[in-house]
């Protein structure tokens, strides 16, 4: 499946990949319901139990177990294949979700709604780290030949399409919880993840192929064992963080202001500005290595963020969301695109998995946080969460980015994952 490039590599070339198609359509519906869970489960149970801190707890108990479990459905994913680890899957969350929304509109108590939320998040199907794991089995290096330019193009490719589901899921989500039923987002995320997924995994020609036995019981196969992938979990928890705290201070700060549906509006513009710069990523030739456009997207991420909290107009607080999406996508794919180079393709999808987990579990922490601070002394508080969590993140950043270069040929990257060759990232 290899493919021959330009010296400019775009996206109508990395279109036109061999059997691209046949798992794009039906990867892109079964995770459009993941940016629809933590906004649906927020509306439902603050429509339920009247608090933003009860509802930013469930839903950082779901982000929390997804974040927990994701690696292992990753590294089961690389061992026996996708579609092995995707069929119960889905039909796991669609179950979990039913339950969780029948007991929150029948007034459980917070703790079994915890408990719901466990399996919900457990759950979730990682199809965007598949992908991902597609674009790489198809365009990456193997012993055979060089890794495909058009890999950077993949990873910005795929930005640009989680965050397409960042703009439609909440927006979706929000007119279906306020104007059709609170639980109509919940109803709508599970249906989407069982057809998507079930559709997903049946495109089987594509799916990279499962683990060796030989090399599946090697000790220490993890990657994260791999140092460049634990610097860039902190990154991406960060990332998380952005998120988690704008989806609930932005739902707080429309209901503050006596507009609950301009949320989606809100939300939806920062999503764009996410999924415009990673438009534009994918189609600048990049004279700068991943490492070094990670290390300045992640400066203007943390400074724009910085300044969401003193924001107190919809017109305001729009512009600056765009301005804080659009630092986004550069980090976002710069670290996505540096796992290529430090991890090998035996624990790739794991590798991918982890840094999801990472953005679901920032995600999930500062959902909490956020809400309580919002509960307690109004919307405009919640926004220090993406500024605490960025900056944060930077700090780690900075003082680890050494270990974002890859080894030098020959050298082990991790401890039963094998060889690399040397892959330039500055």
């Amino acid at each position: 499946m290899a493919t021959t490039v330009s010296d400019r590599p775009g996206y109508g070339q990395l279109l036109r990949t061999p059997g691209a198609w046949t798992f794009l359509l039906p990867g892109f519906a079964a995770r459009q319901p993941f940016a629809m869970l933590t906004i649906g489960i927020v509306l439902l149970v603050q429509h339920t139990t009247g608090s933003y801190g009860s509802a930013g707890a469930v839903a950082a108990v779901s982000g929390v177990s997804m974040a927990l479990f994701a690696p292992q459905s990753g590294k089961l994913a690389d061992r026996f294949g996708q579609r092995a680890v995707l069929l119960p899957g889905v039909l796991v969350h669609a179950v979990s979700v039913s339950v969780l929304t029948v007991l929150a509109l029948a007034d459980a108590p917070l703790w079994a709604l915890f408990a719901a939320a466990v399996p919900t998040g457990a759950s979730i199907p990682q199809v965007g780290p598949m992908v991902r794991a597609r674009w790489a089995a198809m365009l990456g290096a193997t012993p055979d030949r060089p890794a495909s330019p058009l890999m950077s193009t993949a990873a910005a490719f795929e930005s640009v399409t989680d965050e397409f589901t960042f703009v439609l899921g909440p927006v979706i989500a929000t007119a279906l919880c306020t104007g059709v039923h609170p639980a109509a987002g919940l109803v709508t995320e599970a249906a989407l993840t069982l057809v998507g997924g079930l559709l997903f995994a049946a495109q089987r020609a594509t799916q990279p192929a499962p683990r060796p036995a030989a090399t599946a019981t090697e000790p220490h196969a993890s990657a994260l064992s791999v140092p460049g992938v634990r610097v860039l979990i902190v990154a991406f928890l960060g990332i998380g963080a952005v998120f988690g705290g704008m989806q609930v201070s932005l739902t707080a700060f429309s209901e503050e202001i006596g507009h609950p549906g301009v949320n989606g509006v809100l939300y939806g513009i920062f999503a764009a500005g996410n999924m415009l710069a990673g438009i534009a990523c994918g189609a600048i030739a990049w004279k700068s290595g991943p490492r070094r456009r990670l290390i300045v997207g992640y400066v203007a991420l943390t400074l724009t963020a910085s300044g969401l909290w003193a924001v107190h107009s919809v017109p305001l607080l729009a512009g600056l969301g765009l301005l804080v999406g659009l630092c986004i996508a550069p980090a976002l794919i710069s670290g996505y695109t540096l796992v290529d180079a430090l991890v090998p393709a035996t624990a790739r999808t794991e590798a991918f998995t982890w840094l999801t987990g990472a953005v679901a579990l920032g995600q999930a922490a500062a959902v909490t946080t956020a809400g309580r601070l919002a509960d307690a002394h109004g919307a405009s508080t919640g926004f220090l969460v993406p500024l605490a969590g960025t900056a944060l993140a930077l700090v780690t950043l900075l003082a680890l980015r050494s270990r974002l270069a890859p080894p030098s040929a020959g050298r082990t990257v991790a401890r039963g994952i094998g060889h690399r060759e040397p892959v330039t990232v500055d």
